[in-house]
């Protein structure tokens, strides 16, 4: 019989193989081996910091009927993995984007008997990063290939955080074919599980070889510039290097930020709607001032990892709120543009997460009344902020900077300690790229941050900006079939379709795609 166990704790200094001994002496059992189902740190008492685990034992069914007397113990219900459903296809199925949503949709197509397509407008992910890094020494910005457009989406260059709020049964598929491709099997039993941007790199480009070696194809510099629709339905594509594809069955994951996209969708009157999303800035700290906020001074500190935070409020007389986003332990900012003349910035972390900083956003809602009439109003909304944040930087993909203090005296500083964004930072203040209403609600929530946080508002803390693409600001309508309302065969799927958020719903929600 197998049993689960819960609230087994180990302090951060025990290794887990100390599991076994503890339970076969606790319950006068002698288990060889175990498999953790789950494991989380609990840090809310800095006096007694520690990793819970839900671990599964199987033990001969007399002992383990024994067992089951203590609270903590109960027999292990395994959850079945969502089988695929083998299909009959008669075209190859065409993915428009090789972000999480697309990559995940192609993987389950492939095992269903389809050959898939794949047109991605960016690069493969090791010829991204040559284009990032010419942005980062030299401000030269390539629109199709940087930190949100090429192989693997904008999810490659961040923390890789695969947490997520939807409880969907095909998160167990995508963790199943993520730790086939080579993420670390604790990414199934973390409670909060990150891959890092150097491990995400090789995941992606094992996922690029599983496709190709099935026969089906990835097609990289093929940026979509029109669709072929007749008759109420989809019928192909035509792309940037001059190529026609043709199908009648076409998923749409081109991600976030492809706003050309949208105003072509927005063109063939393909149905669109306004999204809330979120806008502000990133916030920045040596790590070692947060591990010192959350840790205090525990005697696992040299044992515990490079310290997360969450943080929001909510104002009653304004009904918005203000809250930390993509929190990037041991982390960098990063510049996340994807247009000329227009700067957004990003976290990212390596899978270490031993860098010498932590940074998170610091967004404000932005609600669909905060928005013109028109359905890319979002868009223009962020354009906007971008083109503020170019000019107060100073050009050449620096970014305005203030310290919180500063920001708090709303006086400009003279100088800024260095910090992680490698295009630089000029003095600035936050009102020179975002609207006054988001300054002020960052101004109300940073006393309730410190309250939470005592020492959040440090002579360290460095707000960095400006912070727009933390989702969609549009959805592509769809049916319960997941099609387009307005053409039959366009399934948009994922983040860009406004129905995902994050590198794990993204997936599942192209998963969902594909079966459908």
């Amino acid at each position: 019989m197998y049993l689960q166990i819960n609230n087994i704790k180990l302090t951060p200094s025990q290794h887990e193989n100390e599991i076994i001994k503890f339970i076969n002496k606790k319950y006068g059992i002698s288990a060889s081996s175990f498999k953790v189902l789950k494991r989380s740190l609990d840090a809310r008492n800095k006096n007694d910091i520690y990793y819970n685990f839900r671990i599964l034992i199987e033990l001969e069914n007399n002992t383990a009927a024994k067992l089951l007397k203590f609270d903590e113990i109960e027999e292990y219900q395994p959850v079945p993995v969502p089988e695929t459903v083998k299909g009959s296809f008669h075209e190859s199925i065409i993915i428009i984007g090789a972000g999480p949503a697309g990559l995940f949709a192609a993987l389950r197509l492939i095992e269903s008997g389809a050959h898939v397509i794949v047109l991605e407008r960016g690069k493969r992910v090791e010829d991204r990063m040559k284009d990032i890094e010419i942005l980062e020494n030299t401000g030269v910005l390539n629109p199709d290939s940087n930190s949100l457009f090429g192989e693997g989406g904008a999810g490659t260059y961040s923390d890789g955080k695969l947490t997520t709020r939807i409880n969907r049964p095909e998160i167990l598929w995508f963790y199943k074919k993520i730790i086939e491709n080579g993420a670390p099997p604790s990414a199934a039993y973390e409670s909060k599980p990150h891959i890092g941007t150097d491990r995400l790199q090789d995941i992606v480009k094992n996922i690029r070889k599983s496709i190709t070696e099935s026969g089906s194809e990835i097609k990289f510099s093929e940026r979509v510039t029109d669709l072929y629709i007749s008759g109420g339905r989809i019928t192909g594509v035509a792309t940037s290097a001059g190529n026609e594809f043709f199908s009648g069955n076409i998923i749409l994951a081109s991600g976030h930020s492809a706003r050309d996209v949208y105003s072509l969708l927005k063109e063939k009157n393909i149905a669109l709607e306004k999204k809330g999303f979120a806008a502000g800035v990133r916030v920045e700290h040596p790590a070692d001032e947060i591990n010192s906020i959350q840790y205090g001074k525990s005697q696992y500190i040299t044992y515990l990892p490079a310290a997360e935070y969450s943080l929001a409020y909510n104002s009653k007389s304004t009904g918005r709120g203000t809250y930390s986003f993509c929190m990037c332990p041991g982390g960098s900012v990063i510049n996340s543009s994807s247009e000329n003349g227009e700067l957004c910035v990003n976290g990212m972390s390596m899978s270490g997460r031993d860098f010498r900083y932590s940074n998170s956003a610091i967004v404000v809602t932005v609600k669909k009344e905060d928005m013109g009439d028109d359905p890319l109003s979002g868009v223009e909304f962020q354009r906007e902020i971008e083109k503020k944040a170019f000019s107060a930087g100073g050009g050449n993909y620096k970014a305005p900077a203030q310290t919180i203090k500063s920001f708090l005296k709303k006086s400009v500083d003279r100088s800024i300690r260095e910090t992680s964004y490698r295009n630089g930072i000029t003095p600035s203040q936050l009102e020179d790229f975002l609207p006054e209403w988001i300054t002020k609600e960052i101004r109300t929530a940073l006393s309730f941050f410190d309250n939470k946080m005592r020492g959040f508002i440090s002579g360290n803390g460095v707000f960095i900006g400006a912070e727009t693409r933390t989702s969609s600001p549009v959805r592509i309508t769809r049916d319960e079939s997941f099609q387009s309302l307005s053409v039959k065969g366009l399934y948009p799927a994922g983040e860009g379709a406004g129905y995902a958020g994050g590198i794990v719903s993204s997936a599942v929600d192209g998963i969902r795609c594909a079966d459908a």
